[in-house]
């Protein structure tokens, strides 16, 4: 927050920044490609620490091969490692593949649940994840804080904190709750 700025002058100033950004951006967007709930949120798993255009490049092949949990959950686990292995980390990406498709199909009958509550019970999700899962593939607003908006968010004035939760709930504070998924794209 800007020295002396009321926090009326803070909301209005943020959302005067979230204007402009939706302007310069107007296609601002999900960028991993999915088809429903149960993609985006395996795309959203395999994205760390490697970049959504590779991750976009193994997903037809991957969901070719496993289209839902049950088929994932019930994979060979080398064949599962061959389709990811670009994508860095392989071992440990299939592992949470393997579990986070076995809790889907235990706890949830293969279905993604639409509850943030739900979701980061799921092995390998946090509440990053899910509010890009509740965002994109439910309609369901959420503020997706990576590390580059939480970073944005503070050079911003937006925040001081430096705790992905507690960025989230500050910049949640600044907009409606309607726009939260679009500020996270923006």
């Amino acid at each position: 927050m800007l020295d002396e700025e009321t926090p009326t002058g803070l909301v209005r100033r943020a959302r005067k920044i979230d204007r402009a950004l939706a302007e310069t951006y107007p296609d601002a967007r999900c960028e991993l490609d999915f088809d429903n709930p149960f993609e985006l949120l395996v795309v959203t798993v395999l994205s760390a620490q490697t970049t959504d255009k590779r991750v976009n490049a193994v997903r037809p092949t991957l969901f070719a091969a496993y289209p839902d949990a049950a088929a994932m959950a019930a994979a060979e686990r080398d064949k599962l490692e061959q389709i990811v292995g670009p994508l860095g980390f392989f071992r440990a990406k299939t592992e949470s593949l393997l579990k986070l498709s076995q809790a889907l199909v235990e706890r949830y009958d293969g279905e993604v649940p639409p509850r943030l509550a739900d979701l980061v019970t799921l092995p390998g999700v946090g509440r990053k994840t899910a509010n890009v899962v509740l965002g994109n593939a439910f309609g369901i607003p959420g503020i997706t804080v990576d590390t580059h908006f939480g970073r944005l968010a503070r050079r911003f004035g937006w925040t001081d904190e430096t705790d992905p939760v507690k960025v989230e709930h500050a910049i949640g504070a600044l907009f409606p709750k309607r726009d939260w998924t679009m500020l996270s794209h923006h």
